[in-house]
């Protein structure tokens, strides 16, 4: 089978395994029109049987934990709403509608409006995805791991640090939480881990579907 995967980060691949596929990977930054630019670049010389949006997300519902994993059924990006397709897999998982938002949503504020409209976690690139999976008539699967909880907002500001490009400028990000250094630093050496977590969390899952 032919599955291209799409995330923001190369990170977000570390683990991915399917020895028994024909893959491909594209990782071009923060945001649904730059995964959807990623996937355009693919498609001039790669087929997919199936488009899997894969990577990390916050947890909007408070029972979800770090590094569990997230199954989009819906995909919700303002008035637009895509369905997604399950995989089969035995591993645990938790299935529910999607967010994906336009910017990284740091507070529990935010993510408390978000749940209360019905969606158990927030990306930033499935409907670029899922769009570009209905354009070409194959299947979408939207597959996500936690890295960060409900309840908590974010000592960083990471919308601030993000550059055009997609990617998040970490100089930039290193000197502004200098000047905060006993709140953000410790939040960006537990995110670090947080996201190592996650990663492996998802090769292992993937490595479990059937698509």
């Amino acid at each position: 089978m032919k599955l291209l995967f799409v995330a923001s980060m190369p990170m977000e691949f570390r683990h991915l395994r399917r020895p028994h596929d024909e893959t491909r990977t594209v990782a071009k930054g923060a945001g649904a029109h730059r995964a959807t630019a990623g996937i355009d670049e693919v498609l001039a010389n790669f087929h997919p049987d199936a488009m899997v949006s894969m990577g990390f997300c916050g947890a909007l519902d408070p029972s979800l934990n770090i590094a569990d994993i997230v199954v989009g059924s819906t995909i919700f990006a303002g008035d637009r709403v895509f369905p997604a397709e399950p995989p089969i897999a035995s591993s645990p998982h938790r299935i529910g509608p999607v967010c994906t938002s336009d910017h990284i949503v740091g507070t529990a504020g935010e993510k408390n409006l978000l749940h209360s409209a019905g969606m158990i976690a927030v990306e930033m690139e499935a409907a670029g995805v899922a769009q570009r999976a209905q354009k070409l008539g194959v299947p979408f699967f939207c597959i996500k791991s936690v890295t960060d909880l409900a309840g908590e907002t974010m000592a960083n500001d990471f919308n601030a640090v993000l550059r055009p490009d997609g990617q998040f400028d970490t100089i930039n990000l290193l000197a502004s939480s200098l000047r905060h250094p006993w709140v953000r630093l410790p939040e960006l050496l537990r995110l670090q881990r947080r996201c190592m977590l996650a990663a492996r969390s998802l090769g292992e899952f993937i490595a479990d579907c059937r698509f």
